[in-house]
């Protein structure tokens, strides 16, 4: 392989990886009070990275490593897009704090960079790099107001927890190596077809558990809320949506190349998790005061229609992308709307003190109302459709039973989003809203706007991409 093709088919991680080291040179020289430089340049580098996947060819380099396909280009675009917004965001949030860090926007950039990786790994290795690259950045994330409790707490759970989950990673791709004879996953295929036996059963099972921690997919899930609650805002935010797509299109990708000769096996354990991440998530949610926390119970159940479409395979791969992209606009906004509410220079954060909303701030409750009925799965909103394509690949693919349970789970978490609503519309306000930040309330606009009627022209020209990337993925 020209190394030069392959320099060329990372162009979009050697923009972040070279933008992030630059940046943080610069923003070492200038120091904090350089914060607004330092986004506006790391907002500049993720343009860049889109545009550079966005035109990028299709090839594989590095030894097989590094896989650059048509579903690979679809998510990392996606997922630099909701970075970019992520820096806008934080760079508000730490600035109404007094907590301007430069280092910020660069850890957005590495994590970033992180996920870019995942996306396209062709082997353990790489995936491996990638997964922990992405981790490192969001465990400093999450404890990024250091002086907070809740936040330090966040980030040591969140790193305790993830270092058992990447021992479980570590341990499966041992294994799986020591009895496939490689890391490669077309070579992993082949020897599950010439030489098939219970040790790569095994060590697939622990790759699994892995990952489905990554994504906070139950039993895997007990990071999740002690994590959205403590951890600042735009963090979780982009933790809710862009690692949870990279991670998902990396496990697809684990188990549709390198094990697709054993579909059966590991689509019993995948709709399993599903099953478990729709009960725990929904029944969950009904008991949460915080509305952080119910976001994160929210994003478990979540996790388990995207479960479903990749045990669905097949039309199950666009059906994934076409629900994470409509998923994580829909939690952008909602997280948004959460920061744009402040009550005597307090964040909102219970969620009875959303009573009586709809009398104080009309444009926005109608953005969280709209949100809020997509992400529960009501029509026309773009929930609705990215449901729609979850439940529609799994009955292609005979899984009737397990969609039943989906929409089953769907109508639980209408309950405590109908319970929002009521309190927004129809409560008395317990006292007036302090102003709300601009970014934060136009990011609630505009999510609000893709949720209806952006969606249409969305599904008009995004559908066509995802069904054509999903043509020949994992062969």
């Amino acid at each position: 392989m020209d190394l030069n093709f392959a320099l060329h088919l990372s162009t979009p991680e050697l923009i972040l990886g070279i933008g992030a080291i630059v940046i943080l040179v610069f923003g070492a020289f200038r120091g904090d009070k350089g914060m607004t430089s330092v986004s506006a340049l790391s907002g500049l580098c993720l343009l860049a990275a889109a545009f550079a996947a966005a035109t990028s060819d299709y090839g594989v380099a590095y030894s097989g490593s590094f896989v650059i396909d048509r579903v690979g280009l679809f998510v990392k675009v996606a997922i630099y897009i909701a970075a970019l917004f992520i820096i806008v965001l934080g760079q508000g949030y730490f600035d109404r704090l007094g907590n301007r860090r430069f280092e910020f926007p660069i850890l957005i950039l590495l994590a970033t960079l992180g996920m870019s990786v995942m996306v396209s790994a062709g082997d353990l290795i790489a995936l491996y790099i990638g997964l922990e690259l992405q981790s490192l950045a969001m465990y400093v994330l999450a404890a990024f107001r250091r002086d907070d409790a809740k936040s330090s707490e966040a980030g040591l759970k969140y790193f305790v927890l993830g270092a058992l989950a990447s021992g479980l990673l570590l341990y499966g791709a041992s294994l799986v190596y020591g009895f496939a004879g490689s890391m490669n996953f077309h070579d992993i295929a082949a020897a599950t077809v010439k030489n098939p036996n219970t040790g790569l059963i095994f060590g697939l099972v622990f790759l699994i558990s892995g990952m489905a921690f990554k994504v906070s997919a139950a039993p895997f899930h007990m990071w999740t809320p002690d994590v959205y609650e403590g951890a600042p805002t735009p963090v979780v935010a982009f933790a809710a949506g862009a690692p949870k797509f990279a991670a998902m299109v990396l496990l697809a990708r684990v188990l549709q190349t390198g094990f697709g000769h054993e579909t059966f096996q590991w689509q019993q354990v995948i709709l399993v998790l599903s099953v478990l991440s729709f009960v725990i998530g929904g029944l969950g949610g009904l008991m949460q005061k915080d509305f952080k926390r119910l976001l994160a119970y929210s994003s478990i159940a979540n996790m388990g229609y995207a479960l479903l479409a990749i045990a669905a395979g097949g039309t199950g791969v666009s059906a994934l992308l076409m629900f994470f992209v409509m998923y994580m606009v829909d939690t952008l906004g909602l997280f948004s709307g959460q920061m744009a509410l402040k009550r005597n220079g307090q964040p909102i954060t219970q969620i009875d003190q959303l009573a009586g909303l709809a009398k104080l701030n009309m444009p926005l409750t109608i953005a969280i109302t709209m949100l809020a009925l997509s992400v529960l799965g009501m029509p026309p909103f773009a929930g609705f459709w990215s449901k729609f394509f979850v439940f529609g690949a799994a009955i292609h693919a005979g899984l009737w039973g397990f969609a039943a349970a989906g929409l089953v789970a769907s109508v639980i978490a209408a309950f405590y989003y109908l319970r929002i609503l009521k309190l927004m519309w129809f409560d008395a306000p317990p006292a007036d809203l302090d102003a709300s930040p601009a970014e934060a309330k136009w990011i609630t606009y505009l999510a609000a706007a893709f949720a209806f009627p952006g969606i249409i022209v969305f599904l008009w020209l995004a559908y066509p991409l995802a069904q054509a990337a999903a043509i020949g993925f994992g062969g």
